[in-house]
């Protein structure tokens, strides 16, 4: 696995690791947060453990996966943020989400812009996709603040979706990390 520690002024970024399925576990099932990420389903402690080892096999695979972002200096688990595979385009999908006492802080933008600069810089990606349920307004500033385009509104999983990119070009340009 890549060395792949990321800080930003506020936070600190580590990929996930089977230790933190019970902090995961606790964020995935926030009201607020299940709301959009599992379709306000209660997800078992076991799928929570199958995500974590799903993207520690991304990582050892493809050399990126998902991280645990926590506050700088502390060990709790304030949200995640990472790539997989999109199971709807040939390029990596940016995930993200934060518990909800977090939300309107700045961290999630934060975390997508450690993240993106890594996967454009680092790992070389020449684009990022991302999706999400047209409803979640929240979702969709985000990934207008960190420079993604939207490409098409259409259905995922039978949920209307909004789907946005994000090229290498477009980030290393506007991003001031070119």
């Amino acid at each position: 696995m890549v060395d792949a520690l990321l800080t930003t002024a506020r936070l600190e970024l580590r990929p996930y690791d089977v230790k933190d399925v019970a902090g995961l576990h606790r964020l995935w099932t926030e009201p607020g947060v299940r709301r959009y990420l599992w379709d306000d389903v209660v997800i078992p402690v076991e799928r929570a453990l199958q995500v974590v080892e799903s993207s520690r096999g991304h990582w050892e695979t493809a050399g990126y996966g998902q991280w645990t972002v926590r506050l700088a200096g502390t060990s709790e688990i304030v949200g995640f943020c990472g790539f997989r595979p999109a199971d709807w385009q040939h390029a990596p999908e940016l995930l993200y989400g934060l518990a909800t006492r977090y939300w309107g802080c700045g961290y999630a933008y934060e975390a997508a812009m450690a993240v993106l600069e890594f996967g454009f810089t680092t790992l070389g990606f020449s684009s990022v996709v991302a999706a999400t349920d047209a409803p979640n307004a929240a979702s969709v500033r985000l990934m207008e603040r960190i420079g993604m385009t939207f490409e098409r509104r259409g259905s995922l999983n039978g949920l209307d979706t909004l789907f946005y990119e994000l090229t290498r070009h477009r980030f290393l340009t506007t991003s001031n990390c070119g």
